[in-house]
């Protein structure tokens, strides 16, 4: 294929991608939480460790979102706690996705035991709920920002190895894989260079996807206790605290909640645009 027709492919797929109204919204929103979170050592109207004013203080008198159990400012901690959970959801899939990713290929490629030993191992922690996992993971492990991203990455690594695995078997008996074959062409540079770049583009729409349950399970934790140490802010941490005293500051675990869910619909949203955008069958009907 000529670097003419790439070009214009990636055109229309891209048109198609930014076509779709709710594409564009989840989009814009995930634009706007990145760049709230990360500016957020400048735009924080207070220190989110620090005493700002009365607790439970309402919104008004200098704080947006009023104080927390303990006079902290509560947009503060929101805009902060982002930094931490967006973290945690970045390393946490992109470590999923750089060991399942190898395991897939190889099991995909080379079959035969290599391929029962590894889908063995990925089937019996698919067996297990993954915030389970993941719960017993932080507990030995210890809570801590490292610790959840190991424990979360681990408990994802299954649907990379399965996702990349499923794209290896369809691909390696293609003719342009047999042709690299013939021409002399080594395993590994037919798994680098012809196979991988054929499995992109369901993993990048995985990768929005497990992103977003990435940041729902850190949530989860938190709520239980296991996420960040305090006094390091958490939406999971926040929104167990604030349902405690619900009747004196009704905001409180509505933002928090309202944070996790904004970041997980943006995230699903830009997932659903990205298979559309990128799937071949609807890419030939156009």
């Amino acid at each position: 294929m000529s670097s003419n027709v790439l070009m214009s492919n990636r055109r229309r797929r891209l048109r198609r991608f930014l076509r779709d109204h709710a594409t564009v919204f989840g989009l814009s929103l995930f634009a706007a939480l990145v760049i709230l979170t990360g500016l957020a050592p400048v735009i924080a109207p207070y220190p989110y460790d620090r005493l700002a004013g009365p607790p439970l203080s309402p919104p008004g008198g200098g704080f947006l979102l009023g104080t927390d159990e303990i006079g902290r400012d509560l947009l503060s901690r929101i805009l902060f706690a982002g930094r931490i959970s967006l973290g945690v959801g970045v390393g946490a899939t992109s470590l999923a996705a750089a060991v399942g990713l190898p395991l897939g290929l190889l099991s995909g490629y080379f079959g035969g035991t290599l391929d029962s030993v590894i889908m063995r191992a990925m089937d019996g922690l698919l067996a297990f709920p993954a915030l389970l996992l993941a719960l017993a993971a932080v507990s030995v492990l210890g809570p801590s920002i490292r610790n959840i991203i190991i424990a979360i990455g681990l408990v994802s690594v299954p649907i990379f190895a399965r996702l990349v695995r499923a794209s290896v078997l369809v691909f390696k008996q293609r003719d342009f894989v047999e042709a690299s074959r013939v021409m002399g062409a080594s395993d590994a540079r037919i798994l680098a260079l012809t196979i991988l770049p054929n499995c992109l583009p369901p993993l990048t729409v995985q990768f929005t996807l497990t992103f977003a349950t990435a940041v729902l399970t850190e949530a989860g934790l938190s709520f239980l206790g296991l996420g960040v140490r305090p006094p390091a802010p958490s939406w999971g941490m926040m929104l167990n605290t604030g349902r405690n005293v619900m009747g004196l500051a009704p905001l409180y675990p509505v933002v928090a909640g309202a944070a996790v869910f904004a970041t997980v619909l943006s995230l699903n949203l830009i997932g659903d645009g990205l298979r559309d955008a990128l799937d071949p069958h609807q890419f030939t009907r156009t």
